[in-house]
This record gives structure tokens, sequence and C-alpha cells, in this order.
């Protein structure tokens, strides 16, 4: 096996197209290529993991947060990222890091959360935008079948629970070649015209260079005319956070304790408890100050999260609680969630699990 079997895969399982733009994800350092001695497991790259990698064997470390997050313009040693980063280099360790693509996901950093606390029936709390596209494209009635056949096969046409979707209108295209074209239908230097079908069909955008390549294979025409636009419909499967139902309802102090023990939290910060029960829960691994208007507008009874600001507690407006778990904590099983796929696909490799504790904050 080489590192890019391993990458490869988990870029099947979560498409690193829906990472959030500010995001640094992929492979960060190393060689795709190289012939690959095992994988370890980590929330967090610092220099006690890569010390750990080499310990246990292990030239890939799969890492959920990216150690190379903004340029470096200087790799001296002097910071602890240009440590990593050296030391990762000089033992020829390649590190690969999901991030938000994995917070983007419907069974990422907030479906283990869900999974940890017992929820059911989960939703996306705020799924990403612009994730569904449509390509329009001009056939000859000839060849619609087989174009529109391979567009399928290669994952065009699936939206929601449907599959093989597609939409079709008949026309007159016209067209000529110079001297040095090749059509497959008409003569050069000659104005043709071809009864035409308009073949529209919708796709996830992480399947958007496979369909094209399908396009492109099956079409007749030696210059294909195609166009792509983003469709407003909303992906359920891809977006940041979860909401979610208790099998039963609890009361707010029941819940906070559950919590706190679950997530192995050494304190919850929350907002004012409304003595009312808990049973519907959104949440979001790291800071998720940002979704509190999208808990309450979803009917939250409890938003989990971490990296509340004080003045951010008071958008809670006593219709919800606003819970800090920390945020290590609430991020912490994510590296159990990467062991688990890895392990289930590759089950005779060593996947392992990092020992290390990353989290940078400690209490009194």
């Amino acid at each position: 096996m080489i590192v890019k079997d391993i990458t490869s895969y988990l870029e099947e399982l979560t498409p690193l197209n829906y990472a959030e733009s500010f995001d640094n994800v992929g492979l960060l350092i190393g060689d795709s290529q190289a012939k690959l001695t095992g994988v370890l497991i980590t929330l967090d790259t610092l220099e006690n993991i890569i010390d750990e990698a080499i310990e246990k064997k292990c030239n890939l470390i799969v890492s959920f947060h990216p150690i190379i997050f903004s340029g470096l313009k200087k790799i001296t040693g002097n910071s602890y990222v240009e440590r990593v980063v050296l030391k990762a280099i000089k033992n020829d360790i390649a590190i690969y890091s999901m991030h938000t693509a994995l917070d983007n996901s419907f069974n990422g950093v907030s479906a283990k959360i869900c999974e940890v606390l017992g929820l059911q029936h989960k939703k996306i709390l705020i799924p990403q935008q612009n994730t569904i596209k449509k390509l329009t494209t001009y056939i000859p009635i000839i060849a619609l079948e087989d174009v529109r056949s391979e567009l399928f096969k290669a994952g065009a046409g699936a939206l929601g629970n449907y599959s093989n979707c597609s939409f079709t209108s008949s026309g007159n295209g016209t067209f000529k070649g110079n001297e040095h074209s090749n059509p497959t239908i008409g003569e050069r230097n000659l104005v043709h015209t071809e009864k035409e079908i308009v073949l529209s069909v919708c796709y996830e955008k992480h399947k958007e260079s496979a369909i094209l390549a399908a396009l492109f294979k099956a079409h007749p025409y030696e210059e294909v005319a195609y166009e792509i636009t983003s469709l407003q419909n909303i992906n359920q499967k891809i977006g940041i956070g979860m909401i979610g139902e208790l099998p039963e309802a609890v009361t707010e102090l029941e819940f906070l304790n559950t919590l706190k023990v679950t997530m192995n939290a050494a304190g919850i910060r929350h907002s004012k408890l409304l003595n009312r029960p808990i049973k519907r829960v959104a949440v979001l691994g790291g800071s998720g100050s940002y979704a509190i208007t999208n808990a309450l507008k979803a009917k939250a009874d409890i938003y989990v999260t971490a990296d509340v600001k004080y003045h951010e507690f008071y958008k809670a407006e006593d219709q919800l609680i606003i819970a800090d778990i920390g945020h290590y904590e609430s991020e912490q099983f994510t590296k159990n969630l990467l062991v688990d796929q890895l392990t289930k696909k590759f089950p005779n490799f060593a996947i392992i699990l990092s020992d290390k504790n990353t989290n940078p904050i400690h209490y009194l």
C-alpha cells in the first residue's frame, strides 16, 4: 500500500470539495506515492505526535486539525508549527488533514457527537449552499441515450432520494467547422443544421470531474458545448452541525450531568437553565457560537458546542440552553470515527489510534 491508498479512500468518504474556503485540507506534507508502513490517527499534530508516529513505525499521520493553516514564509523551528513540519520532513512522515470537510460530512464530527449522546433522527443543522449543480449539454438525437447513460454511471442525475433524474428538450443546432476541424456530422467549411436534444442533469459538486470526463468520452462531437450552473436545492447530507432527539425527555440537570460525563468535560459553561425538559438537542463540534441562531430556529432545547464568548450566551434569549463543553472535548471522538472507518476498509493494516491527549487547555 501507498499513502494515496489511504487518502483516496478518505476522500471517497469525505470529499475535500466540501471544506470551507478558509481551510487547508488534504495532504499537507509528504509524498502521496510513498510506501505505507502504518497510519496514526490524531486530533492535532504536535511534536509528541511525530515522536509517537516514529515509535510506532507510522509514516502517515491523519490529523483532524491541519498543522499548516496559513502560509509559512520560513521554516526555522522557531514555532511549534515549524518544528512539527521540520521533524515530519526529516523523518519522511506524511501529514493529511480533513478538518471542515469532515465537519460538513453527514457522517462526520457532529454525527459522532450525536452517536455518543444517543441522539436519534439526526439532521444537518446548517446545510451547505451550492453543493448541487446542473450540467446542460447539446446532443444529436442518435447519441442521447449513450451520453445520458454514461453520465448516470458517473454519478449524475441523483437528487435526494431519487436517481436517473434528467430533463430533455429538442431544437436545431447549427455549426460550421473550419479547415482544421474534423466534424463527426457535416462537412468542413459548410454550415450544418442538426436536430439536437438539450440534456440537463443535476449532480453533487464533488463528482464534477468524473461527470465531465464521462461527457467528453461519450459525446460524439469534436467540440462539446456545455454549461454548468448551481442549483438552490438543499443537500441534506452536506453541512455543519446536527440536530437530533433523545429517546426520552430528561431534566436539564440530568442532561448536563450526562453530557459532562459522556464528553469527559472538566466543566460545562452554560446559559441560564429554563426549567424545561430536554428532548431536542443541537450539536456542533469546535467553535460553534455562529450557529446559535440556527439552533434557535431549529427549536432545539439545548445547543452543545464550544468556544462561546461572554456576550454570545445572551443570544439564548431564554429560548434554549447554550452548553459550552470545550473545543477539544467536543471533537475528541473524531479520531475514533476515523479509526473505525479505516479499519473496516483496511482490516489487515496498521491503523493506530494516538494515545496522546493534545488538549492545550487545563483546569485547576
